[in-house]
């Protein structure tokens, strides 16, 4: 089965915990503190690889886990990094974020990699806090949480020729003359729900891929019926072929449906309106079907048309040795159309408020991504690490903003499930 959708959840592993620990040896009495740091946690990573055609992995499990980095141990010795887990997805899977639905990463090429979960850092063994005041520190920070998200994959064929055009005018049938492909075919719409892909023979030695995009309505760009899934496969395929019904059987008009079908493909990219397009009038061998080729031919001189029976097979090779000789010549043409700059995720400085604080009955409450990390970092059990853990929010300028917005001897103050009396 073709899958070309999924939504997963990728966590990375902990980073792991910093050790207290002292240098205890027969000859060395007075032996200062000793205590490794914690191995970092295990990333997520996703890479392109072109052994795979679609994202049928992904369709029977949706959470992946990170391994959790090791302790630190005893005579400074670090704790042992976790290995990346890495998943393989097809080349030419577009990764966007679940909530805010930006694109992280474009795997358009093989081997191609990005990381969609860090790892968290492994925290620091009291070796680390050695000073000249402070010889025998007893503490140490916990490893870091491993980033966590929801993230949506999304595959667009890598195929040289994309058939398009309306339900149920013949797209399936062509391909399963022209190549090895055995999609479903009957007579009613919307036989083909996902992309078919076939290989096509044109002669020793020369190839090329076909896919057979389900058909398209009228205001599919906007996403009506499947749209959106259907469409975007569209955007990689080096020339497009427009299947139209000639015969005008159910009533229909092939100068309608042509103009109804090229209006959504440049509604929904422009970079679908240069690429190359023949146009394939199938069902010639119906009656009305010489008429309308007529018409059709009149109305739109400035497209190559094939007048071809997908059932019969007629008039099928000259279209595929002319779509040989067209892909020939667009073939420094790029298979990718590039992504806009804003639609990549930029890595920058954030500028968020590193605290957050309100007020609620005399109780103030602070919170924020930056109070997060120093309270995952800091073991509670431990004395010295919890007067550490209110040092670094002093430094931060919580106590001052804290004053600022009114606190007064006695006031309570919550941060996370810490909870002090305001002192001024």
């Amino acid at each position: 089965m073709f899958y070309d959708y999924a939504k997963i959840n990728v966590k990375a592993g902990d980073g792991g915990n910093g050790m207290v620990a002292f240098r205890r040896e027969k000859y060395v009495p007075y032996g200062g503190p000793a205590g490794g740091d914690g191995g970092k946690g295990g990333s997520i990573v996703l890479e392109a690889d072109e052994g795979l055609r679609t994202l049928v992995d992904f369709r029977y499990r949706a959470h992946y886990k990170g391994d959790r980095g090791e302790h630190g141990q005893a005579k400074n010795m670090h704790g042992r990094n976790s290995e990346d887990k890495v998943l393989r997805v097809p080349v030419g899977t577009i990764v966007k974020d679940s909530e805010s639905e930006r694109i992280i990463a474009d795997l358009s090429k093989t081997g191609q990699r990005v990381v969609v979960a860090k790892g968290g850092r492994g925290g620091r063994g009291n070796s680390r806090f050695v000073s000249s005041t402070h010889r025998t520190p007893t503490l140490a920070e916990n490893g870091d949480a491993g980033e966590e998200s929801w993230i949506i994959l999304e595959l667009k064929l890598l195929a040289d020729v994309g058939l398009v055009g309306f339900p149920n005018v013949g797209k399936s049938t062509m391909i399963s003359r022209v190549s090895a492909a055995k999609p479903k075919i009957a007579d009613y719409h919307f036989t083909t729900i996902t992309p078919n892909l076939g290989l096509v023979r044109v002669d020793e030695g020369r190839s090329f891929v076909m896919a057979d995009i389900p058909g398209l309505i009228e205001g599919a760009a906007e996403g009506a019926g499947l749209g959106h899934r259907f469409l975007r496969h569209t955007e990689r395929t080096k020339v497009l072929v427009h299947v139209l019904d000639i015969s005008g059987s159910e009533a229909r008009d092939p100068l309608e449906d042509f103009r109804i079908v090229n209006n959504e493909l440049k509604k929904y990219s422009q970079y679908l309106v240069d690429r190359p397009m023949v146009i394939v009038a199938n069902k010639i061998d119906l009656p009305e079907a010489e008429n309308n080729l007529k018409l059709l031919m009149e109305e739109l001189k400035d497209y190559e048309i094939f007048p071809v029976s997908a059932v019969t097979g007629q008039g099928l090779q000259p279209l595929i040795y002319r779509l040989a000789d067209i892909l020939d010549e667009v073939e420094s043409v790029p298979e990718v159309p590039p992504l806009e700059e804003e639609q990549l995720r930029m890595v920058k400085l954030d500028d968020k408020p590193k605290f957050y604080i309100e007020q609620e009955d005399g109780v103030f409450t602070v919170s924020g991504a930056e109070i997060d990390k120093h309270w995952t970092r800091t073991n509670f059990d431990n004395e010295q690490a919890e007067r550490r853990f209110l040092q670094i929010i002093d430094s931060m300028g919580v106590i001052k903003a804290l004053r600022e917005q009114g606190a007064k001897d006695g006031d309570v103050i919550r941060i996370k499930t810490l909870e002090f009396d305001f002192v001024d």
